[in-house]
């Protein structure tokens, strides 16, 4: 007996035979690397997500389906109930976390009950295995077994243990069009499965197995059956009691729930800007699902609601925009596109559609004005019939009223006196200085891209989201940036600087005088009432009557209202101050509530009284401060006119001691027939202006003319 052992190990122990074997390891080894290298799993499944656009807190706004009409939302682990874990892993793959893909032991259990009962009894499909199934779905038979085995490996080469369970917990199907623990959860439940109960664990487990058969919402006797045989199943691992198992079994099964659809346009402006920047997955090349906005659930729906109620006194084809702006940051709190879908032009979103801004630009021209040193609130204007070439502009109720301040024309919405201003400062100046700080002018009907005076009332296109981001710059001291819809807007802009549009003493000037315009009616002045936020706030009404608006700012936010038809008929009579005006109030109101907002009267405005501004008393008298550039500011880029165009130069402006004279790198610059220096780039690059006081004291600006 001895001998035949050692005969038949005899080969075991020549060296020869270790050779051959570790070769052909070796070679085996290779071809399974060369393999993977060849044919990677095929991830473009993985690629394709539905998107959650959340608030600033990560509550969900609205869900948005994949392209073919599917819902495939991202699964994570860290917003997965435990039990539910412990419970699929040992239901479907007890020894998930210490096999490479395939469990050896289940497959050689599998085969054995095969042959031994003829039939096939048990499966061996680890949870890798199934996920290499939904990457690529292919017929049941052995062939298709063994890759799957192969693409197992790969993903297990690739990818964590957790990250295999998220990937297969976000493509297992639940039936209908719907993939993924997520999505399932939101479609039964109406939340996250974040925490799950006895009853909706086994029912998540039960629906992959023969998603189409029982569908809770199509099937409900087999869905019962199959969520009790689940429980029990949980009884057997021990996750669960028979009692709670019991109990969890004679619970009614849930129906079919809407995804999350609040900040509808909104959340749709969002998913296009991330889309257009391409956000992916670092993992899996994936989108991201969850898309954190500063928008903040309360607020929007608080809007949305009050938009419909007002839309619902008004005839059905008005509709209703407005948008909430968190002054510091530019944080978007809450947006509405149009009170109602159901309405005439409720599917557009009214916040990004230009219209006339009718007066609401007022505020901006006159603050110039005052950066100019050419007026003060108290400085004195003519409110008479004025004409400027062949444009004569008019009163809104067609009379004068003779010399006014310039603050009660700003607050009683003057024509003539605002028009006069932008005359004084120059249309072209105030039109650079609206593109400079992120506002495109859009103007239709022409073929020159300047409106001239007609600026000063609405002539040319304008957004809510447009008159936001001015209104936001005139509350944060007159420096001019961007809206954030996003959390990382918002990180990645942290530190900053703003486009300076106006000095922080002339904002303050502004917003002062706008804080006494009249108030509504029915509403008592906000100094006279507790608590009540002191608004700052400015009307619009576009020619004809087509557009009423209202933009406000105060605590720290802006409010910008918009109410008028998506057609753009006019609706006679209806004024800035009639239709819009009462909204501004009540959505500030609403504002305070929803975020908390309260202040003092020192506080009502902003946060922080910022400290005197340089330059600021040289309007009042002082006349010792040096020289001071205003346009066009450092650093900027100026677009280049062609030869042709009415007025293809830039009318500079600055402040001293007295006359200045004008230099462009060294050479100086002659003055137009209304005696302002007029410079006329003669090619695209970089230009160093000065400015140079009768003291020879001298300021510098570097810019860019670029053509276009």
């Amino acid at each position: 007996m001895k001998a035949k052992a050692s005969a038949l190990l005899r080969p075991l122990s020549r060296a020869g035979f270790w050779l051959k074997t570790g070769a052909s390891l070796a070679v085996l080894a290779l071809t399974m690397v060369a393999l993977d290298l060849a044919f990677p799993p095929p991830m473009e499944a993985a690629r394709s997500g539905s998107l959650i656009v959340t608030d600033a807190r990560g509550i969900p706004l609205r869900a948005f389906p994949t392209e073919d009409g599917r819902w495939r939302l991202r699964a994570n682990l860290e917003n997965t109930d435990p039990l539910f874990i412990e419970a699929l892993i040992g239901v479907e793959d007890e020894r998930f976390y210490s096999h490479w893909g395939v469990d050896v032991l289940a497959v050689v259990r599998a085969s054995g009950q095969a042959l031994t009962n003829g039939r096939i009894v048990s499966g061996a499909s680890t949870i890798t295995m199934q996920t290499a199934r939904l990457l690529e779905p292919r017929p049941r038979n052995l062939g298709s077994k063994l890759i799957e085995m192969f693409r197992a490996f790969q993903l297990e080469r690739r990818l964590s243990k957790d990250e295999i369970l998220e990937l297969y917990l976000t493509l297992t199907p639940y039936g209908g069009n719907l993939e993924g623990l997520r999505s399932a959860s939101w479609a039964y439940f109406g939340r996250e499965p974040d925490r799950l109960s006895d009853d909706q664990i086994a029912l998540l487990l039960a629906l992959p197995q023969s998603p189409e058969v029982r569908r809770p919402d199509l099937r409900l006797e087999n869905a019962r059956a199959a969520r009790a045989r689940l429980l029990e199943r949980m009884t057997e691992l021990e996750l669960i009691s028979v009692a709670r198992a019991d109990e969890a079994a004679e619970l009614p099964l849930p129906g079919r729930h809407a995804f999350p659809a609040l900040g509808w346009h909104a959340s749709a402006q969002i998913r296009d800007a991330a889309l257009t920047a391409q956000i992916e997955d670092e993992r899996f090349g994936m989108p991201l699902e969850d898309i954190r906005s500063t928008l903040d659930a309360g607020l929007q729906t608080a809007l949305e609601s009050m938009l419909r109620d007002a839309a619902l006194e008004l005839s059905p084809e008005v509709q209703i925009s407005a948008i909430v702006v968190e002054t510091e940051s530019r944080s978007v709190r809450a947006m509405v596109g149009s009170a109602s879908r159901e309405r005439a032009g409720g599917w557009i979103d009214l916040t990004s559609s230009a219209r006339s801004p009718g007066s609401t630009l007022k505020p901006f021209i006159y603050g110039i004005a005052f950066d100019d040193g050419v007026a003060m609130p108290d400085t004195f204007i003519e409110d008479l019939p004025a004409r400027f070439n062949s444009y004569r502009p008019e009163n809104f109720d067609r009379s004068f009223r003779g010399q006014v301040r310039i603050s009660d024309a700003l607050q009683h919405s003057l024509n003539v006196p605002a028009v006069l201003a932008l005359d004084r400062i120059g249309p072209e100046r105030f039109a650079s200085s609206l593109e400079l700080a992120g506002v495109p002018l859009r103007i239709h009907g022409s073929s020159s891209r300047d409106a001239g005076l007609a600026l000063a009332l609405g002539g040319v296109g304008m957004t809510v989201q447009d008159l936001a981001l001015l209104y936001a710059g005139l509350g944060d001291h007159g420096l001019m940036r961007p809206l954030a819809w996003t959390e990382a807007e918002l990180a990645e802009r942290e530190g900053e600087a703003g486009r300076r549009f106006m000095s922080d003493g002339s904002a303050q000037e502004i917003i002062d005088i706008l804080q006494s315009a009249p108030q509504p009616s029915g509403r008592m002045p906000s100094r006279l009432t507790q608590n009540a936020p002191e608004i700052a706030f400015k009307t619009g009404t576009s020619y004809g009557f087509r557009d009423a608006w209202a933009a406000g700012i105060a605590r720290g936010h802006v409010v910008v209202v918009w109410v008028g038809r998506a057609d753009g008929a006019p609706r006679p009579g209806e004024t800035g101050r009639l239709a819009a005006l009462p909204l501004l109030f009540s959505v500030f109101d609403r504002v305070s509530d929803e975020l908390g907002v309260t202040g003092s009267a020192q506080d009502r405005l902003v946060a922080e009284q910022a400290d005197t501004p340089l330059h600021t008393m040289a309007r009042f008298g002082n006349h010792d401060d040096p020289p001071l550039i205003l346009f066009p500011p450092e650093d900027v880029t100026l677009m280049q006119r062609s030869a042709d165009h009415p007025n293809p130069g830039y009318v500079l402006a600055g402040r001293g001691s007295g006359p200045l004279r004008w230099f462009v790198d060294g050479e100086p610059i002659e003055e137009d027939a209304a005696g302002a220096p007029y410079w006329v780039p003669q090619s695209p690059g970089f230009y160093d202006l000065s400015a140079v006081d009768p003291n020879g004291r001298e300021a510098q600006v570097s810019v860019r003319v670029q053509a276009f």
